[in-house]
């Protein structure tokens, strides 16, 4: 009788295993030898938390909002928050009174940090640069009140950022405001000043 494969039992052609085979004795050696091998290679673990890793500005930590001279760049457009594909955002707009050149500001800007997943999405929607990533990853929280960040533990200055902000102006398009694609530039500027200045 003919088994799954059309060998008959007990057929020469059958592979037949030794006893160390069956054991599995050559696949031990060989995970011995592998571990044995690496033994002697220098150590690539880091001690952590006593030594920390250099991160570089294309790492994504927590997102952070910028502020310039004391203020966020936040206007309270609300992209953000709807970019979120968790719905770790959430802020509430109020109208500002002074003669500031801002029409709005977040009088409430929450993110809780249980629901981010760090993708970046509100960094790239926001047309102030006004939330970006930072290099802080090590976050830990005692409930659940903890975790959701208000303006005080978001808020960070422009200076401290100054890595990724650079990292971001040199990774925009080159295209923008250029007469490339025919349109108007006017047309284009989102932000009440020129970053690059």
């Amino acid at each position: 009788m003919a088994g799954n494969h059309g060998i008959k039992t007990g057929d020469k052609s059958e592979r037949r295993l030794s006893l160390g085979a069956k054991l599995g004795v050559p696949a031990i050696l060989s995970g011995m030898m592998y571990s044995i091998k690496h033994l002697f290679r220098p150590k690539v673990t880091l001690m952590y938390p006593e030594k920390k890793p250099e991160l570089g500005p294309e790492f994504r930590g927590r997102p952070v909002l910028v502020a310039e001279e004391g203020k966020e760049r936040c206007v309270a457009c609300g992209l953000c928050a709807r970019a979120c594909p968790p719905l770790a955002i959430s802020m509430q707009a109020a109208a500002v009174e002074s003669d500031d050149p801002k029409e709005r500001f977040p009088e409430k800007f929450e993110i809780d940090m249980l629901r981010c997943i760090y993708c970046g999405y509100c960094e790239e929607v926001c047309p102030e640069e006004a939330i970006v990533m930072s290099p802080e990853y090590d976050l830990n929280f005692r409930n659940r009140e903890d975790a959701i960040y208000a303006k005080d533990r978001l808020v960070v200055d422009k200076e401290q950022l100054k890595p990724r902000l650079d990292f971001l102006a040199e990774k925009r398009n080159p295209n923008f405001g250029d007469d490339v694609y025919q349109f108007d530039p006017k047309n284009n500027i989102h932000t009440l000043r020129n970053r690059g200045e």
